[in-house]
C-alpha cells in the first residue's frame, strides 16, 4: 500500500463523506490507497462511507474518552501505507493533493512533513476569509509548525517522532509538528490546496471553539523548548483578557479614568495584530472585521487557557 489516509472522526457524517469523496478524486492510483476512519460515533460501522468503489475504506470504532491523538495513533496501527496522510474529518482536498505531497517530500530529503495551503469556499463569510489568511501567512517555505488538518509524512518519520501526544486534548498538532521540526523540515506548499469545510463561520461559534482549543495551551509547552516567537501566543491573550476584566471592575467601582486606561492598554495588542494581518495579506474584508475577530479571539483563548490550567490543577490534586 502506498498511502494510508487516517481520519479521526466524531459526528457530522456529511463532512466526513465529502472528505472521503475528495480522496476518491485524487490523481493517484486508488488501488494503492486506503482510508482508515477512526470514529467515536457508534453509527460509523452502519454508515455508507464509500466515496468510490475503487477506494478501500476501513472504519473503526473507539471509546469516546480517547483524545484525537489516540485516534490518530490507533489509525497508524491499522494502516499499511508507506506514506501516512493525517486529515481532519472536515476537509476537501484538491485533486492533486496526494501527488504533490509525495513530490514535495521526495524533492528534498530534509523534509519530514508536507502540508497544503487552505483556500476559501466561493461564498465564504469574512471570518472564514480571515482564518484562511492566517493559515497562509507563510507559503512555499519551511515553517515552525503545521496545523493537523492535513499532514503528509513517511511511516518511518512518524516512528521517529514518536506519535501524537495522547495526554493533550487540543494543541496536539503543535506538539507533534514541533517534535518533527527537530528532525527535519516542515514545508507548507501552495502547489496543492484544501477547503476546511468546518471552518468557523460566526464569531459565536469561533468563541466557543477557541475556549475548547485553548485548554491544552499550557500542557503543550511542557517538556519542549519554546522559541521566542511563540511566547506572544501564550502571553498576549491572558494579558488582554485581564486588562479588559480590570477595566470592567474599575468601571463598576466608579474609577472611570482607570477603566478607560485599562481598556485602551488591553486593546493595543488587538490593534497591533489587526494592522499586522492587514499588511501581511490583502484581505477582501474591512479593518473593522479584522479588529472584531481579534477582539473575540484573544479573550476566548485566554478563557480556554485558564480553564485548562484549573483542570490541570484539579487533576494533580486529585
Amino acid at each position: 500500500m502506498q498511502i494510508s489516509f487516517i481520519i479521526p472522526h466524531k459526528g457530522r457524517f456529511e463532512m466526513l463523506i465529502q472528505t472521503i469523496v475528495s480522496i476518491a478524486k485524487q490523481n493517484v492510483d486508488l488501488s494503492q490507497v486506503e482510508v482508515i476512519v477512526v470514529s467515536q460515533t457508534p453509527d460509523v460501522l452502519n454508515q455508507t462511507l464509500s466515496g468510490s468503489a475503487k477506494l478501500l475504506i476501513k472504519p473503526h470504532l473507539r471509546p469516546e474518552n480517547e483524545t484525537i491523538s489516540a485516534l490518530r495513533n490507533f489509525g497508524v496501527t491499522q494502516s499499511s501505507g508507506q506514506y501516512l496522510a493525517f486529515l481532519d474529518a472536515d476537509v476537501y482536498l484538491s485533486e492533486n493533493w496526494g501527488e504533490q505531497m509525495q513530490r514535495i517530500l521526495t524533492q528534498n530529503p530534509k523534509r519530514i512533513i508536507a502540508s497544503a495551503m487552505q483556500i476559501c469556499t466561493f461564498d465564504a463569510p469574512p471570518l472564514e476569509k480571515i482564518r484562511t489568511s492566517l493559515s497562509n501567512a507563510e507559503l512555499d517555505v519551511n515553517v515552525a509548525f503545521l496545523p493537523g488538518r492535513n499532514l503528509f509524512l513517511r511511516r518511518e518519520a512518524f516512528a521517529k517522532i514518536g506519535g501524537f501526544p495522547e495526554h493533550l486534548i487540543t494543541c496536539e498538532d503543535y506538539y507533534f509538528t514541533d517534535k518533527a521540526a527537530q528532525l527535519g523540515e516542515l514545508f507548507y506548499t501552495s502547489s496543492a490546496t484544501y477547503i476546511h469545510l468546518g471552518e468557523d463561520k460566526t464569531l459565536k461559534g469561533m468563541f466557543d471553539k477557541e475556549i475548547w482549543r485553548g485548554q491544552s495551551n499550557l500542557q503543550s509547552i511542557e517538556g519542549r523548548h519554546i522559541p521566542l516567537r511563540e511566547w506572544p501566543s501564550f502571553v498576549v491573550p491572558p494579558a488582554i483578557f485581564l486588562f479588559i476584566v480590570t477595566s470592567f471592575i474599575c468601571l463598576f467601582a466608579g474609577l472611570y479614568s482607570l477603566a478607560i486606561c485599562s481598556l485602551l492598554i488591553g486593546l493595543i495588542p488587538v490593534m497591533a495584530y489587526s494592522i499586522r494581518l492587514q499588511n501581511i495579506n490583502e484581505l477582501p474584508v474591512s479593518f473593522c472585521q479584522i479588529f472584531l475577530f481579534y477582539s473575540v479571539y484573544f479573550p476566548a483563548r485566554a478563557i480556554g487557557t485558564f480553564v485548562g490550567l484549573f483542570k490541570s490543577i484539579r487533576v494533580r490534586n486529585s
